[in-house]
């Protein structure tokens, strides 16, 4: 599909459920419009024409100039959409699919133009007459709130592809799932090492008693099932106060404390290493509307940075390559190492079928050992050690991760073969804060908890995977 088509070729939902869940429309009176009026686009800058098209639907009025527009802004709209689905593939029971009706309502055919405030959507019948729309189209409400005269403004692409991702609809859906804006309290929670030297000396000390505390209380709050980050209790505080004085970090209460955490939160937010993760915006309080972060300059913003975009989808695509090599590769480094040991060489063919009952079936050690021959489940502990092989596997994973981004980097001219100290130092721990948070924290978590383990992390998943194709 060459770039004008798509200002004349919608994408939009397909009920054939065999498909993807979406298709290409021609929309004729778009195509048609766009060469007869853009004839020459072809030597233009999508700018260009993206400032020509908007001008003919605000300021005349054009349905047709807003059907090439809208046909233009569908495609960003399912690429949000099938980014959401990736960045939470080990973390959700729904796919992009279900996301599409939320945003993806335009069906090409409908004429609408805006009223004279530009605020609402208005259908245009064949008489030329308009009245009021049945629903709202969300690619028309993109354009609505484009300011393309800025010159702050982003691409509509970029705007297209945020807007998708704040929708109100998609986030209350999401919002079923457990994915919300993020608190202060998870902000703190999940500080990495990086973003703590950007801190003062006292802030450094507040996060990390907080850490202390906190996490500790977390885990056991994982183990539960409590999935989002609670405010602090009162004991929590308590104690994280005597931490604090043993440090010569003289807090007069709780209140302030809270207050100071707040504070260095909002820090964190600013300095917020994982913003793609992050929400770009807020609730306004007094409004209930949603509003860009004030942290966030928006001729800067990272999240919708198309170059950045491209960095993100190669990490996660590295992420899972390196997580299925590691898997492979340390279980038969694991099996290899029992069959050289005396003492365990006739249980090392035990391995596979072990971790099998464990991660396919949900078994506990106790219950894993008589079904295979050991003796106990301290044996049974010793030979498939769910825990241990799970660090292995994140080393693993961590160092080819590392090493396929250094290859990238070099090949872009950001840093040269061998990187300085620092700089691989550096990316080094953000790798492993990323590779942590996207699969180990929650793989770890899983061995922690017991009876209960739900063992639905990517890294069970990639497990299973392995068993299929490997037995």
């Amino acid at each position: 599909m060459n770039a004008s088509s798509k200002y004349w070729k919608i994408c939009r939902i397909s009920l054939d459920k065999d498909r993807v869940g979406y298709e290409y429309r021609l929309v004729p009176k778009a195509q048609k419009f766009f060469q007869q009026t853009l004839s020459d686009s072809h030597h233009r800058k999508s700018k260009d024409i993206q400032t020509k098209l908007l001008s003919y639907f605000h300021e005349e009025n054009s349905a047709i100039a807003g059907f090439c527009l809208r046909c233009y802004v569908s495609y960003p709209i399912l690429k949000a959409c099938q980014k959401i689905d990736s960045m939470f593939a080990a973390q959700k029971s729904f796919t992009y699919r279900e996301l599409l009706p939320f945003v993806l309502n335009d069906d090409g055919q409908t004429p609408i133009v805006l009223d004279k405030d530009g605020k609402t959507q208005l259908l245009l019948d064949k008489n030329g007459k308009t009245q009021t729309i049945a629903y709202e189209v969300f690619g028309v409400n993109i354009l609505q709130t484009y300011k393309h005269d800025s010159q702050f403004s982003m691409s509509l692409e970029n705007w297209a592809y945020l807007r998708t991702k704040q929708n109100r609809e998609l986030k209350n859906f999401l919002s079923e799932f457990g994915f919300k804006l993020l608190s202060d309290w998870a902000l703190l929670n999940r500080a990495r090492a990086l973003q703590l030297e950007r801190l003062s000396m006292r802030d450094r000390h507040l996060v990390e008693v907080f850490h202390l505390i906190y996490r500790r209380d977390r885990l056991k709050q994982r183990q539960k099932g409590v999935r989002r980050c609670l405010d602090p209790h009162e004991t929590q505080l308590i104690e994280m106060l005597a931490h604090l004085q043993q440090r010569d970090v003289i807090v007069k209460n709780t209140v302030e404390l809270i207050k100071e955490l707040k504070q260095v939160a909002t820090q964190l937010r600013q300095y917020d290493i994982w913003s793609y993760r992050a929400a770009l915006e807020i609730i306004e309080p007094d409004t209930g509307n949603y509003v860009l972060r004030a942290d966030l300059p928006h001729d800067a913003i990272n999240e919708i940075d198309l170059e950045q975009q491209e960095l993100l989808q190669f990490l996660h695509q590295q992420l899972k390559l390196a997580l299925v090599s590691a898997i492979e590769l340390e279980i038969k480094n694991s099996i290899a190492k029992l069959q050289k040991s005396k003492r365990y060489a006739p249980l090392a063919q035990q391995f596979i079928p072990g971790l099998q009952l464990y991660y396919c079936q949900g078994q506990s050690l106790k219950e894993i050992a008589p079904q295979l021959g050991m003796t106990s489940w301290d044996q049974a502990r010793r030979v498939l050690n769910p825990g241990a092989l799970v660090l292995k596997v994140r080393a693993s994973c961590v160092q080819q991760l590392l090493e396929s981004i250094l290859k990238k980097a070099s090949e872009k001219g950001l840093t040269k073969i061998p990187p300085e100290p620092q700089y691989l130092k550096t990316l080094a721990e953000l790798i492993e804060a990323f590779a942590d948070e996207e699969v180990f924290f929650e793989a770890t978590a899983e061995i922690k908890a017991g009876k209960n383990r739900s063992l639905k992390s990517l890294y069970a998943q990639e497990l299973r995977l392995y068993f299929k194709q490997h037995t």
